[in-house]
């Protein structure tokens, strides 16, 4: 499956993506850590633990440094 990762005022990634993948195998594959994003489907926070439903997601960046 393939999968729209759009991170909110950055950049998109096209992630390909197995049976059995979950939210959080997402962000780890556009090298981000669950503790600084939170995964939004259509608009709503979704657990990083469920499977992967939708083929566009976005990631909200929590933390944002300078």
């Amino acid at each position: 499956m393939n999968v729209t990762v759009d991170i909110v005022g950055e950049d998109s990634h096209e992630v390909t993506v197995g049976d059995g993948a979950t939210y959080a195998d997402l962000v780890e594959a556009v090298d981000r850590s669950p503790q600084e994003v939170s995964v939004l489907v259509d608009g709503s926070p979704v657990p990083e633990d469920q499977p992967v439903a939708v083929d566009h997601v976005q990631l909200l960046r929590l933390i944002k440094g300078g």
